[in-house]
């Protein structure tokens, strides 16, 4: 027998049915908000995997869990401490000391250095340290000194190379700055007079020659210029043309140099000719460098825009990837770009895809990475956590 229905059912139907659209959408919206708030929470860690979409790797997630047993490292006396990661030793530099640690935080060697502003350089099983404004250096390893020297001039700033030499540049004068080559055993083995303001050196990988950045004036501009040096050679083998930007550090490598400036940065390819050049939208947090690959860190508080430039070469357009949070450090290492946040340390590849992470408290001013650790440095104190990456 058929049903049928009054208009008093029809209406209460449709009631119905109205109730239960409603019911459904209320639902569906409580879900979709509780799911953005918790996406919005955790935005730093999950909004760069979507860059990574498409590629054949798992981002890892390190639990950033503090190493106890001998960490973390005190160090006192001195606020201002300089570290670094060299030949599976954490070396520390303080006002009066440096100290050699496994990187298990076992202290292996402790010696005091003696000089009033202290700088140092960690590079492959060495570290040169030497005086600011002073006269000394010496280059050292967990075994000793290996050999030191006392300079005529004022030391501005010195490099140390693979190899163990160590670049210098000096005061003049006659003329505006002086480079110094040492070899391994301390035997001079390049010099040159400079009359332009030398920012930075970056050794060739065989400390056969070396890349040298200049700065000087040009239509009432701060320009940086580099150019190629041959320690065996007169003169140089190429200079590249102005680049509009003060520059602070250059890192070189086989293709040419890349030279990191205080408001833009560029590349240099290897007949010294300019192949890319970037702005900054903000204000440089830091920079590095490592085997052409780039990256640069930028922070407009105003804006509160935060962006984390990547260089795969000369040449080539950056990819850029942009945070909720102030940008703290950055490091390139085995082709992988580590940036701290003010809540994570994130590890990238040059596409712009996110490999690993960690979450970190908004305690530290930076970080060294060596191949299995990543070493957290504080007002006093340096902290290590796993970084599988």
């Amino acid at each position: 027998m058929a049903k049928y229905y009054d208009m008093n059912d029809i209406v209460e139907l449709k009631k119905r049915k109205k109730r239960k659209k409603m019911i459904t959408r209320l639902i569906i919206l409580t879900v979709l908000a509780v799911a953005a708030s918790s996406a919005y929470l955790t935005k730093d860690l999950w909004l760069p995997k979507l860059r990574g979409l498409g590629k054949q790797y798992t981002t890892i997630v390190n639990d950033g869990r503090l190493a106890d047993g001998n960490f973390p490292l005190e160090i006192s006396g001195s606020v201002n401490y300089q570290t670094d990661c060299a030949d599976n030793c954490v070396i520390v530099l303080s006002d009066a000391y440096i100290y050699f640690y496994s990187e298990e935080g076992g202290l292996i060697k402790k010696r005091q250095h003696a000089y009033t502003n202290a700088v140092m350089d960690a590079v492959s099983d060495k570290v040169l340290i030497y005086e600011s404004g002073g006269s000394r250096f010496s280059v050292e390893d967990r075994n000793g000194v290996i050999n030191t020297q006392q300079i005529d001039e004022n030391i501005i700033f010195a490099r140390l190379s693979n190899e163990g030499y160590v670049a210098v540049v000096t005061t003049s004068p006659k003329y505006e700055c002086e480079i110094l080559v040492y070899d391994d055993k301390g035997e001079v083995i390049y010099e040159r007079k400079c009359i332009q303001k030398v920012n930075d050196i970056s050794f060739d990988e065989d400390s056969t020659g070396c890349i040298i950045g200049y700065i000087y004036a040009e239509n009432g501009s701060l320009v940086t210029s580099v150019q190629k040096a041959v320690f065996t050679e007169n003169g140089e083998k190429w200079t590249s043309p102005a680049i509009d930007t003060l520059g602070l550090d250059v890192y070189g490598f086989d293709d040419g140099a890349f030279v990191l400036g205080i408001d833009a940065c560029g590349y240099v390819d290897k007949s010294g000719q300019i192949s890319s050049f970037y702005r900054y939208d903000g204000d440089l947090a830091d920079g590095a460098s490592s085997n052409g690959q780039s990256a640069v860190i930028i922070n407009s508080d105003d804006r509160r825009k935060y962006t984390m430039a990547l260089f795969d070469g000369g040449g080539k357009e950056p990819v850029t990837i942009g945070f909720e949070t102030p940008l703290i450090d950055v490091a390139v290492n085995n082709g992988l770009a580590y940036v701290m946040t003010q809540n994570a340390v994130l590890a990238y590849d040059f596409t712009g895809g996110l490999r690993s992470t960690a979450s970190v408290n908004d305690s530290y001013t930076g970080f060294v990475r060596s191949d299995s650790y990543v070493f957290l440095k504080s007002f006093n104190k340096i902290d290590r956590i796993n970084y599988e990456s």
